[in-house]
């Protein structure tokens, strides 16, 4: 397994910086992972993600597995020929899938049944299965497979997921990987702290690697989120990483590290940024809008982007209302770089100890996401 070394902690809170060590390079904590679902990340080179400050992305196992196959993918070297990203790369397990095409999906207790969402064919997940897959992609990172429940679930079925997530790390904990890889397990449980606890300590017990809180930032809210995140850290080890899937917005990637995690995953940079929608220190930005339409000003002044360094917003609102592919692409890089600037600042506050201070300085103008972010 890769070395995991803390290297300040923040007095006031539970937000730490630390180095996670994987056999492709370095990863420092706090940090995000673009999100790279079908072998890369939208419209964006892995050059330029480097250049943004991004060491680590994210694959996934199921969409891998549907197409183009792991077969291809391992004929060619591996995920990381295949991506030619020579970076670390973590592959969730498709849990997530579960719950985004459950209308596709038959669970049972041993795992689960897809209908392929590309052409209907018949798709078998199991523990052993997700591990297996991921170890011939050969990821740096790899997640047990898990349930993760709706957010209005009733309790009875965040239990039921909950337990089904706990056999399912057992059994892919036994399971072989490919050596070097480390193992996350997941902590399921809902908003429900009794169950956040009952897998917290299955998982700890099992022993993986690094933890990952799973079933937050799908549709419960902010403040439960984040009570969700805080209580389920304190119960994790503190010389494992701590991941919370999927999430999220600036405000939430902050507040979040503030309860004790360390990495982060989330599709709003860029699916917003094909949408035309820039995030800024100063509030978003429509592109699209017509005050845009012969302003020579960059997406965000100060911004070191290669978008804001070269494009005007006139230029770049241009490029979308013709449908140059260069508008997506342009503030796709824009809103990474946003976000690996932000872990940046958190990093270096952590380190010089001026965290608390600087996040309640900037709290207030990342307030605004929450509302307005996946508009």
């Amino acid at each position: 397994m890769g070395t995991w070394r803390i290297i300040a902690e923040d007095s006031q809170s539970r937000a730490r910086a630390a180095v996670l060590e994987t056999p492709h390079g370095l990863i420092h904590t706090p940090t995000f992972m673009p999100v790279g679902t079908a072998g890369a990340v939208k419209g964006l080179l892995p050059a330029q993600l480097r250049s943004m400050g991004t060491e680590v992305i994210l694959a996934n196992t199921y969409h891998m597995l549907v197409r183009p196959g792991v077969d291809v993918v391992e004929a060619v070297g591996g995920l990381h020929s295949f991506m030619a990203w020579d970076g670390p790369i973590l592959t969730d397990s498709g849990g997530y899938q579960v719950l985004s095409l459950a209308r596709l999906t038959r669970i049972e207790d041993d795992g689960v049944e897809f209908a392929s969402h590309v052409d209907g064919r018949r798709i078998w997940l199991d523990p052993q299965t997700a591990m297996t897959v991921q170890a011939r992609l050969g990821a740096d990172i790899v997640m047990c497979l898990d349930q993760c429940p709706p957010h209005d679930a009733p309790y009875h079925q965040v239990r039921q997921a909950t337990e089904r997530t706990i056999r399912w790390a057992v059994a892919c904990r036994r399971a072989q990987v490919k050596q070097g890889q480390m193992v996350f397990g997941i902590v399921q449980g809902g908003i429900y702290e009794d169950l956040r606890q009952f897998s917290a300590r299955a998982m700890v017990e099992i022993g993986f690697d690094g933890y990952a809180i799973g079933g937050l930032g799908i549709g419960e809210g902010h403040d439960a989120m984040i009570r969700a995140a805080r209580y389920t850290t304190g119960l994790l080890p503190e010389d494992r990483p701590r991941y919370l899937m999927g999430v999220g917005t600036p405000l939430d990637i902050l507040m979040a590290v503030q309860a004790g995690i360390d990495m982060f995953d989330c599709v709003l940079p860029t699916r917003n940024g094909r949408n035309g929608y820039a995030f800024t220190m100063e509030g978003p930005l429509r592109i699209r809008n017509s005050i845009h339409s012969s302003e020579k000003a960059p997406i965000e002044p100060g911004c070191d982007c290669y978008a804001c360094s070269n494009y005007s917003r006139a230029a770049i609102r241009h490029f979308f209302n013709v449908g140059e592919m260069l508008g997506p692409i342009l503030l796709s890089i824009h809103n990474i770089r946003f976000y690996q600037r932000l872990m940046a600042q958190i990093r270096s506050a952590i380190t010089d100890g001026t965290f608390h201070q600087w996040a309640e300085r900037v709290k207030g103008s990342l307030a605004i996401y929450q509302s307005q972010a996946g508009n």
